[in-house]
């Protein structure tokens, strides 16, 4: 039952020149092993993610030891599930989200509170063994400092897919996120860049409480438009694909924890992924 909990939620949709990390990269295995036909329920869940990026990448994909920063995040997210009789076979889920952060770059250092995430989502079962959905999160435009907000809404909406077998289990999503115009007062006007992702978890059923599991996440960032001048910021697009091994616990049927280590493979203008994963989940 645990594992029907694990719904997905999102790092910051925006990315920095100081941080780096793909949209969803937090998910584990059986994030999207949902029920349908059930009693309502909730589930609180804390992620955390360190990344110490010693090395970026240029613009033409080659790795050079500087512009990497140290950075940290949190997600602290309550989901309420619930079905309705009205609507049979369907399961649907609504979660609250605040994002927290601090970075640790160039000899400053700075933290907070960043945006808000809200937002449902709704699935299926096509079989006893698998599960389709779609979910999609709106992300508010400011935390509580100036260098933890992106100062633009945006939204964030992806396909979600699981598949069981009897001592494995295949499950990921895949989807974009558009950001509104960022206006400061006094700044040049810009449109972010879309943003497509995909995060893709294969693991090994090794026993009930102990499951190990592979990732492999892709991102590709769209240039950002600058209004004022009628022309993309040199440099803003960037790409990253990280691979990554990990291990899911099922402690109990109420409570698991998830932790997980990535790198990069190949990126272009971003910081590398150096990062290691955290996941605690208690349902009632």
């Amino acid at each position: 039952m645990l594992r029907y909990a694990l719904m997905s939620a999102v790092i910051f949709a925006a990315r920095s020149a100081q941080a780096a990390d793909v949209t969803l990269g937090i998910i584990g295995p059986h994030e999207y092993d949902l029920p349908v036909d059930f009693k309502p329920f909730n589930v609180l869940v804390q992620y955390g993610d360190g990344n110490a990026a010693g090395s970026s990448y240029n613009s033409d994909g080659q790795r050079h030891a500087n512009g990497g920063s140290h950075t940290w995040a949190g997600m602290t997210k309550y989901v309420h599930f619930r079905s309705f009789a009205a609507i049979p076979h369907v399961g649907f889920a609504f979660e609250l989200i605040q994002t927290e952060s601090y970075s640790l770059a160039n000899g400053t250092s700075y933290g907070g509170l960043g945006p808000t995430i809200v937002g449902p989502a709704a699935w299926f079962k096509p079989n006893r063994h698998s599960t389709f959905g779609i979910q999609t999160f709106m992300q508010t435009a400011v935390g509580t400092r100036d260098a933890t907000s992106p100062n633009y809404w945006s939204n964030i909406s992806s396909f979600i897919f699981d598949y069981e077998w009897k001592h494995f289990s295949f499950d990921g999503d895949a989807g974009t996120v558009a950001g509104a115009a960022k206006h400061e007062k006094g700044q040049h006007s810009y449109n972010p860049g879309v943003v497509f992702y995909t995060n893709l978890r294969f693991s090994w059923k090794a026993t009930r409480l102990f499951e190990p599991f592979l990732a492999l996440d892709w991102q590709n960032v769209k240039g950002t438009y600058d209004n004022t001048a009628r022309q993309y910021l040199d440099d803003s697009n960037s790409r990253e694909i990280t691979l990554g091994a990990g291990a899911m616990f099922n402690i109990s049927q109420h409570l698991s924890f998830t932790t997980r280590y990535s790198h990069s493979v190949d990126g272009r203008n971003v910081p590398e992924s150096n990062a290691y994963y955290v996941k605690f989940v208690y349902l009632w």
